[in-house]
C-alpha cells in the first residue's frame, strides 16, 4: 500500500514494481526499475527516504529516517531480505546481505558488501569495495572484480523482475 502522509506523498520512478503488500509511506522517494518485494516497509513519516534507480529492496526489509534526517540508498543496491536501514547512507552498487542491519548516520561505500546478519553500528564507515561482517561489522576483505561482474549479473536479474513481476505476476486462486 501507498500512503500520503501529512501532505507528503511518495514520489515512484517509472518501471519500478512495487508489491501490493509492501507499505510505502509518507515522504518516499524511488528511482526508476526499482523492484520492492513483499512486506517490505519503507516509513518516510518524519524522516526522508530516496532510493536510486535499479535497485532491489528484497522482502520484508524496513527502510526509516530520523525526525528531519535521511536514508539514502544509492543505484544499483541490492538490500537484502529482513534487513533494516535506519538513517543510513548506501553507496551505489553495494549489497546489503540478508537480515543486516546499519544503523543511524553510518555510511556504506560504493561496492562495498555487508555480510548476511552484519550489525553496522551508528557513525560507521564501511569503506568502498570493502566486506564487512559481524556484529558489530568490522572489514575483513575487500570486493574482487570477480565478484562485482558475478554481482551485476544478480541485480540485472532484480532488475527484470521489474517488468516480469508487472506482465507475469497472477494471483492464484486455491478454488
Amino acid at each position: 500500500m501507498i500512503y500520503e502522509f501529512e501532505g507528503k506523498s511518495p514520489v515512484i520512478g517509472k518501471n519500478a514494481y512495487i508489491f501490493e503488500n509492501a507499505t510505502i509511506i509518507g515522504n518516499v522517494h524511488i528511482g526508476d526499475n526499482v523492484w520492492i518485494g513483499p512486506g517490505a516497509v519503507l516509513r518516510g513519516d518524519y524522516g526522508t527516504i530516496n532510493v536510486g534507480s535499479y535497485s532491489a529492496i528484497e522482502d520484508n526489509c524496513v527502510i526509516h529516517a530520523r525526525p528531519g534526517e535521511e536514508t539514502v540508498i544509492g543505484e544499483h543496491v541490492t538490500i537484502g531480505h529482513l534487513s533494516v536501514i535506519h538513517t543510513g547512507k548506501i553507496g551505489d552498487f553495494a549489497v546489503i546481505g540478508m537480515n543486516s542491519t546499519v544503523s543511524d548516520f553510518a555510511t556504506i561505500g560504493e561496492w562495498a558488501a555487508i555480510g548476511e546478519g552484519a550489525v553496522v553500528k551508528n557513525n560507521s564507515i564501511i569503506p568502498e569495495k570493502s566486506i564487512a561482517v559481524g556484529v558489530p561489522a568490522r572489514v575483513v576483505g575487500t570486493v574482487s572484480d570477480d565478484y562485482m561482474a558475478l554481482w551485476k549479473k544478480y541485480k540485472e536479474n532484480y532488475n527484470s523482475f521489474c517488468t516480469r513481476y508487472a506482465k507475469n505476476l497472477n494471483k492464484y486462486n486455491l478454488g
